[in-house]
């Protein structure tokens, strides 16, 4: 790696945990109540939203109640994005009059963005109206990412609470997360990002005419308006031209905003945040991939001052920057080592030169190999799921990292709130294993992890896994689930696995050579995405309400400290070793064998 590569992801990892400092602070100051001067303007707001929902702000919600509150709006929210996509084509702000998005692909996307999973399996400019993409998906964006914060905070009343029925109430750490954390950082990064070139309109897109015409295929369409397939699924082409270029535009940055600091990843454009009209310049990109993990990080230290311990959340955070890092650095050699068949196959000299930089298939040169890394790992850490390069170009190893990190489970800094609380269940875990190698009943800050505990938490740590791997075993298996594979062999393997891990964890990127907009994969896909979400956070909320009704237990000489190295070292010991033991098998199947084969080419 170059020094100017070094300095880059240095000066990021430096920024993210200076930023997450203060904002974690904030953060924990808000959800108990003490709202800050400089904020406490927006308290009138805050108590006309109770008062226009019918809230009462001091009723104390049993975990029950609490889980019921969030599925039911979730569900509310999934209706709403359904029904806009379906009838987007009679509704206002839709200049370019783009007909109703299929069933399949609706509820597909609806899920999706009410799971905070934000899958793509359409291109936007071609397919959502301005009035979808603003009043639907950029609402989830919001409402999806808040519900998660909502759960984590439920997750730590449940550590500071003793002999307690209630867990908080869903609406208004809901409704917090919202005013005083993510429309306030929103508008500060959307507006940066408007100072940079991202689009912000609601003008019809600009055509300008091409110098020279060429032919390409297009999806054939019928009477209907809709995209003509054939019996297997795929789209039927054919051949057109071209003599001008359509740049499409509109509302995308306030979209962008919200969806890299709620971990959403719904690009405003088909390519994501490769679009020069979604991230345009190097400070653009450096923004929005430190806005994904800024809130995840801050939680941490939210966590340690809910709990009153700042040494708590540092742990955590210790743990979860080991791994990123190590990661990190995995995904940085292999894209920077390129592909070494270019040279032992004795292709022409250019073609081998072009490796000589590294691999820079699917990638911006504006970006780079180390910034398209960085985006890669940092997404995939966080249930993000946008990109700024195609992880289908990646380098098996490469491409490998992200899938990996999809796989540990979403809590290597994770989603906002989601990642956090999937974290502290590896670490109930990993202190009840160390409880078991001493003979003594494990606790976890003041509270004992006893059998109901234990239990909740293998179901969050084994319906994830569960999910990917039988859907992927499904999508093999089945001739439409094949039909969907650009590539043969081990690569195409891969581009399925990385699908249904994507949406197993509610991540949302793509290796994007999978066919994924057929009614198959858009129900596959959106069921894996259901299953995933709402069975761990069930899990999550009934381990809170158990905790919260429990003594609190005075420390011991026997009590595990779980703020010192050893502790980080069997936290992140716990997530790795789950995570081999599940999917290195299914690993060996796609990008392991795929880098054997590259490399043991004679």
């Amino acid at each position: 790696m170059t020094g100017n590569g070094t300095f880059q992801l240095a000066l990021y990892l430096v920024a993210l945990i200076g930023l997450a400092w203060p904002l974690g602070l904030y953060m924990a100051r808000i959800y108990q109540g003490e709202i800050p001067a400089f904020m406490r303007w927006l308290k009138p707001v805050e108590n006309r939203v109770y008062r226009l929902a019918g809230v009462r702000p001091d009723d104390d919600m049993p975990w029950t109640r609490f889980a019921f509150a969030m599925i039911a709006f979730n569900l509310l929210g999934f209706l709403a994005v359904y029904l806009l996509q379906r009838f987007q084509g009679w509704l206002p702000l839709n200049p370019e009059g783009l007909a109703a998005v299929t069933p399949d692909s609706s509820f597909n996307t609806a899920v999706s963005f009410a799971t905070n999973t934000n899958w793509q399996g359409y291109g936007g400019e071609t397919t959502m109206s301005y009035l979808t993409q603003m009043l639907g998906l950029g609402v989830q964006n919001f409402l999806s990412a808040a519900a998660g914060m909502a759960v984590l905070v439920a997750l730590m009343r449940g550590f500071t609470r003793k002999e307690a029925g209630g867990v908080g109430n869903f609406w208004v750490d809901m409704t917090r997360s919202v005013l005083y954390v993510l429309l306030p950082l929103s508008l500060i990064l959307s507006l940066t990002l408007v100072s940079q070139g991202v689009v912000q309109n609601f003008a019809a897109y600009e055509r300008a005419t091409l110098v020279q015409p060429y032919e390409y295929e297009v999806t054939k369409t019928g009477l209907d308006g809709q995209a003509m397939k054939n019996a297997q699924g795929n789209p039927v082409m054919e051949k057109a031209t071209a003599t001008e270029q359509v740049i499409a535009v509109g509302p995308a940055a306030s979209q962008i905003a919200i969806k890299q600091l709620g971990t959403n990843g719904g690009g405003f454009f088909n390519v994501n945040s490769a679009h020069p009209l979604e991230n345009p310049t190097p400070l653009s990109n450096f923004l929005e991939v430190l806005a994904i993990l800024i809130i995840p990080a801050a939680l941490c230290f939210t966590f340690g001052r809910f709990v009153g311990d700042l040494r708590q959340g540092g742990a955590i955070l210790a743990a979860m920057t080991v791994v990123f890092t190590a990661l990190l650095a995995v995904a940085v050699w292999a894209e920077q080592a390129g592909n070494p068949l270019f040279d032992r196959l004795g292709l022409d000299t250019q073609a081998s030169e072009l490796q000589a930089g590294g691999n820079m298939e699917g990638k911006e040169t504006r970006f780079g190999v180390v910034n398209s890394a960085l985006w890669a790992t940092a997404t995939t850490a966080a249930s993000n799921g946008s990109v700024n390069s195609m992880h289908d170009s990646f380098t098996p190893i490469g491409g490998m990292v992200p899938m990996w990190l999809m796989q540990l489970g979403e809590v290597i800094y994770g989603g906002v709130g989601s990642g956090l609380y999937g974290m502290i269940v590896f670490a109930l875990i990993g202190v009840f294993i160390a409880g078991l190698m001493i003979g003594r009943t494990p606790e976890y800050l003041g509270k004992k992890i006893e059998a109901f505990e234990v239990k909740m938490a293998a179901v969050a740590i084994l319906v994830p896994p569960l999910v990917v791997l039988a859907g992927a075993a499904l999508a093999v298996s089945l001739e439409v689930g094949r039909a969907g594979i650009l590539n043969p062999g081990a690569h195409g393997f891969s581009e399925v696995l990385y699908a249904l891990s994507s949406a197993g964890n509610n991540n949302g990127s793509a290796f994007a050579g999978l066919s994924a907009n057929t009614p198959f994969y858009n129900t596959l896909l959106g069921f894996a995405m259901l299953f995933a979400r709402y069975w761990l956070i069930i899990a999550v909320l009934a381990i809170a309400g158990s905790l919260a009704a429990k003594k609190i237990v005075p420390a011991s000489s026997g009590t595990l400290p779980t703020h010192t190295p050893l502790f980080v070292l069997l936290l992140i010991g716990t997530v790795l070793l789950v995570g081999a033991l599940t999917f290195i098998p299914a690993l060996a199947l796609g990008p392991v064998v795929e880098h054997l084969q590259m490399i043991g080419v004679k």
